[in-house]
């Protein structure tokens, strides 16, 4: 079974690393990221505050999620609604910060992550896999850059969509969750000891991707 835990600040480049990895070693990525902006999804259509610790507890019991891979994409379904679509806009970002960070949000994610990777040859990214969720993977990444590149690159991202948003305040927003992921009370961002570091700032995609698989191949054998 392979479990790859790829950690780091947002805006590093771990999904879009995570997803290339995956698809070189025929393995499954887990959106881990996506899976909390669905619960923030659920959690604002039922008109509580994402950072309403009771409010939110009061109504997680009745989430349902399925996670389903339909033409090799991976889709969220909530109480069966595929909410997908929605979990890229812009307010979703911090909204999906916010909730994570509570305790009763967390806990329920890491079961479903856990269940999907024992099962399963798996990448998984965010902020916490090698820390919290899955401590015993066998092969663990923490990924980042400096901020203002991170900044520069979601920019882009957000603008090629046809946000609007300026490059100070994407910046504003990385700083910021930066502090609130490697602030929160439960499974803070950091680099678990096992962790091969990696400084995507003067990196390519390709060159990141490479130097993962070629690290997990080493493992393997």
């Amino acid at each position: 079974m392979i479990n790859i835990a790829i950690d780091g600040p947002a805006g590093a480049g771990k999904s879009t690393i995570a997803k290339a990895v995956a698809k070189r070693l025929g393995i499954i990525y887990l959106d881990t990221g996506a899976m909390y902006r669905s619960v923030a999804y659920y959690v604002l259509k039922h008109g509580v505050s994402v950072s309403d610790e009771k409010g939110v507890q009061g109504i997680l019991g009745g989430l349902v999620m399925d996670i389903r891979y339909e033409d090799g994409a991976q889709q969220i379904y909530v109480c069966g609604e595929n909410v997908t679509p929605y979990l890229r806009e812009p307010h979703m970002s911090k909204a999906a910060s916010d909730v994570s960070a509570l305790p009763a949000v967390r806990y329920k994610m890491v079961e479903l992550q856990r269940e999907f990777a024992a099962s399963h040859d798996v990448v998984l990214d965010g902020r916490d896999i090698g820390t919290f969720v899955l401590p015993e993977a066998n092969c663990k990444f923490y990924m980042t850059a400096s901020p203002e590149e991170r900044a520069e690159r979601r920019h882009k991202e957000l603008v090629e969509k046809g946000g609007a948003c300026t490059l100070q305040e994407v910046l504003d927003d990385i700083n910021k969750r930066d502090y609130n992921d490697s602030h929160r009370a439960v499974a803070p961002l950091r680099q678990a000891d096992d962790a091969v570091y990696i400084d995507t700032t003067d990196m390519t995609p390709e060159e990141v991707t490479e130097l993962v698989v070629r690290t997990v191949s080493e493992k393997r054998k």
